[in-house]
């Protein structure tokens, strides 16, 4: 991953919006989510919903399919993996003392239809 990819995603999800609606993709898995159930989980109007969807489609962090007359959305989970091995490329400046990083491609290997649930990270108030 290039620089600029790198933060293109970034800039994406540093808005609160976007980022719930990303972390809210992540678990779903390869099979993803439907327009309507996010926008009714994350309380927004459509419209709102598909701008911020089109931030995340531009910066390659969310693939979409056309099921009949619905959108389905998924985390497009080979680039979040690229994004956090180029956050973490000189982790530990190599002294062995990081765990190894744990991909989503390999929690969802490609093809996989399972929605294996991932760890939900409690938000502060």
């Amino acid at each position: 991953m290039e620089i600029n990819e790198a933060l293109a995603a970034l800039r994406a999800l540093a808005q609160p919006t976007r980022l719930a609606l990303y972390r809210l993709l992540v678990p779903a898995g390869p099979t993803g989510m439907a327009v309507g159930e996010l926008a009714e989980q994350l309380s927004v109007p459509h419209s709102t919903l598909s701008a911020h969807l089109g931030v995340l489609r531009a910066a390659g962090l969310v693939l979409d399919t056309r099921e009949g007359r619905s959108i389905r959305c998924r985390a497009d989970f080979g680039r979040m993996d690229a994004l956090l091995a180029y956050l973490s490329e000189n982790c530990c400046a190599g002294h062995g003392a990081c765990a190894p990083l744990r991909t989503c491609s390999t929690l969802f290997p490609p093809g996989a239809a399972a929605r294996a649930p991932l760890p939900r990270v409690r938000q502060r108030r």
